[in-house]
């Protein structure tokens, strides 16, 4: 029988007292939860939130010859037909629904928690929201893509079947490729999710006409 996993360390920005919404946010592959925290003023959101950043934990990583990083599950290999750290994933998604639950039990409903992530904290996102049995008010996967999505038509709960999914995906992404994200919004409109999809000229980053975009899309969850 597994056991609950332990709280993972975070760094939390609030913009106001009793937020209104809670972003949980995932970083990407090597990096940390500090990683986006120069983006919260950039948001400018005109309503209180709480930004919740998460460290991964550390673990070896395959394709870089096993050295130990910040990471959400191990990468064996790129391209869709690799095998996927299932285990790794599915522990990290515990670990995230814990903090979850943490917003809950600080007075922010299920319905007002976004989960949101760059690359591999995008796919971490995808793939708890999707599974979560509490409606959340969103999924945020940026520079991303639907991982272990041939187990989602078994597992996906109904309570997140509408919920809102914001994509956006660099032209020029040189580690995961627009194919890959168009492919994944592909399967999840299959399924009958609806996907805000966004495509901006740059690499495997964040540009600020897609700041903007995210910080209408969070508007919108709390109107």
């Amino acid at each position: 029988m597994s056991s609950t996993p332990p709280l993972l360390p975070t760094v939390e920005i609030a913009t106001g007292d009793a937020p209104e919404l809670a972003i949980i946010w995932l970083h990407g592959l090597g990096a940390d939860g500090h990683d986006f925290e120069p983006i919260v003023p950039e948001l400018n959101l005109p309503f209180p939130a709480r930004f919740v950043f998460p460290h991964a934990p550390v673990r070896p990583i395959t394709v870089n010859g096993g050295m130990e990083m910040r990471a959400w599950y191990d990468i064996v290999g790129f391209g869709l037909n690799v095998r996927q750290d299932a285990a790794g994933i599915r522990d990290s998604a515990a670990a995230v629904t814990r903090l979850i639950d943490r917003e809950i039990e600080r007075g922010v409903p299920a319905s007002r928690v976004v989960l949101a992530g760059f690359s591999q904290g995008g796919a971490i996102a995808l793939h708890t929201a999707l599974r979560e049995t509490r409606p959340l008010a969103g999924i945020m996967a940026l520079s991303t893509y639907l991982p272990l999505g041939e187990s989602l038509p078994a597992e996906r709960s109904a309570a997140n079947a509408s919920v809102p999914i914001f994509m956006a995906h660099g032209t020029a992404d040189p580690l995961l490729p627009l194919a890959l994200a168009e492919g994944s919004r592909r399967t999840l409109e299959a399924l009958g999710y609806a996907v805000d999809f966004h495509v901006y000229p740059m690499p495997h980053s964040v540009c600020m006409e897609e700041v903007a975009a995210i910080a209408v899309w969070l508007a919108k969850r709390v109107a």
